[in-house]
């Protein structure tokens, strides 16, 4: 007797070890996601996050897992994969990484939910039990396979062109209908493991789903699809957390799936969309159209790097706009050195950074902390309108979309409405092109053809080393 009580002290005692592990690192998570809401303190935000992750995983490991001869060798491989991708891949290709990361977290969610149903238990907690399961297989067949065509369309395998067949929404709502009534009320009434079909279907149907919701989707809301997919990534994992009954689990994957749509939403406002109009809309179905009526935009005016070299002495204030051109060329450093130079004569030098630009939340920032640039002059869209009609020279690197004068003056650009930086409002701007391509959203874009407008065309690296050997 006293040994049986013995025992069960002890086993109360390591799950309230447990508990409090998981709780650390619940609470290390939040300071995580709090520390990287700013660029000075996101160093530190990715150090709570590693930690928390440390003692989640050790947690996890002492909590009864028994096969490690299984576990551990997976584990070691995945960290291995896992480390070399990260040392390869190159900033540039960071969004289509995390895109294919959410799908691993989708397509875990299946296969968790599969096997939970496979090797279902309580009998009291039946019907609950299969209603996460539904969800959890749902969200993350949607995720799996959205994330696989969002991978697709940001690495340029799938065309960034909205592909809208006929009556889409319809059969956006048929297809989820039918995973409710009558696939959902079969599998949640059958008996034992009578309901495998029915969720086997809706399966495929999620799947199914995934492609056509991010199929219809065009280029220029990809920066807001990744943060989507990263909160359906969230939800998928809080449901395997529900089905696996993992608090930890469960807290983290509402973390993530919280933060994602806020950011989805965030950068909604920054669009002027609506993220229904994001999810079934069809942005960009004008790729590569020119204006109504099909008249010519213009002539467009070459300037040189010593030219430019020349503004950018006599200029008092410079803005510089980065894009995902700047990211492809990895003209971050160079762009840092032509700053310090600047600045060094006295030059008021600002970096404008628009919500979307690049391919992924936060990218244009992320970039330019990496070559040091000082972040007391990195400023938001908003903080910069205002004073452009007074600054001397704005250089656009790379950027296309988020500097579209067509977003105020076209009410029939695809991309009406969409807040923009107001670069045409300088007494001058120079803008970097390889060509006169319109941008990743396939709009033309009219301030190339403005009178205070000059390209400098080529690969924005070696034009900008011209330009910082030929300033004085």
């Amino acid at each position: 007797m006293i040994t049986l009580a013995a025992t069960e002290s002890a086993a109360n005692e390591y799950q309230g070890l447990l508990t409090m592990a998981y709780l650390v690192a619940g609470v290390l998570f939040v300071l995580s996601l709090s520390g990287l809401s700013t660029q000075e303190t996101a160093k530190r935000g990715n150090v709570f996050g590693i930690i928390g992750m440390t003692i989640a995983i050790a947690a996890t490991l002492l909590s009864g897992i028994t096969n490690f001869a299984w576990l551990i060798p997976l584990m070691v491989v995945g960290a291995f994969v896992g480390t070399v991708l990260a040392k390869r891949v190159k900033m540039t290709s960071m969004p289509e990484l995390i895109a294919m990361l959410h799908s691993f977290v989708g397509l875990a969610a299946v296969l968790v939910g599969l096997v939970s149903y496979l090797n279902h238990g309580d009998e009291a907690h039946e019907m609950v039990h299969q209603i996460e399961i539904l969800l959890g297989v749902f969200i993350g067949g949607v995720t799996f396979t959205g994330s696989i065509i969002a991978f697709g369309k940001l690495r340029g395998s799938i065309g960034s062109k909205p592909l809208l067949l006929p009556g889409r929404h319809l059969a956006n709502a048929i297809m989820v209908l039918a995973c409710i009534w009558p696939l959902g009320v079969q599998f949640i009434g059958a008996e034992g493991s009578g309901g495998l079909t029915a969720l086997i279907i809706i399966t495929v149907i999620s799947f199914v789903l995934g492609v056509h919701l991010i199929m219809a989707i065009g280029g220029a809301d990809m920066p807001v699809v990744v943060s989507m997919l990263n909160s359906y990534s969230g939800w998928a994992a809080a449901a395997s957390g529900f089905m696996l009954d993992n608090n930890l689990l469960i807290i983290t994957g509402a973390l993530v799936g919280s933060s994602g749509a806020i950011l989805s939403y965030i950068m909604c406002r920054a669009m002027n969309r609506s993220l229904a109009n994001v999810i079934f809309g069809g942005f960009g179905t004008t790729a590569g159209a020119t204006p109504a009526g099909g008249e010519e935009q213009g002539t467009v005016t070459e300037t040189t790097a010593e030219e430019v070299a020349d503004m950018m002495n006599d200029a008092g204030s410079v803005v510089f706009v980065p894009g995902y051109g700047m990211a492809v060329a990895q003209a971050q450093h160079v762009i840092h050195e032509i700053s310090e130079t600047l600045r060094g004569k006295g030059v008021e030098v600002r970096f404008a950074i628009h919500p979307v630009a690049g391919r992924l939340p936060g990218h244009m920032n992320v970039l330019l902390a990496e070559a040091r640039v000082p972040y007391d002059i990195v400023f938001e869209m908003d903080e910069v309108n205002e004073d452009l009609p007074e600054t001397d020279l704005v250089v656009v690197v790379g950027a296309n979309d988020i500097v579209n004068p067509s977003a105020l003056e076209d009410t029939d650009s695809p991309i009406a409405g969409m807040p923009v930086i107001e670069a045409w409002n300088a007494r001058t701007v120079v803008a970097l092109k390889r060509s006169m391509a319109a941008g990743y959203s396939g709009v033309e874009n009219p301030l190339y053809f403005r009178e205070n407008t000059r390209m400098l065309f080529g690969d924005a690296k070696e034009t900008l080393t011209a330009v910082s050997e030929n300033l004085g």
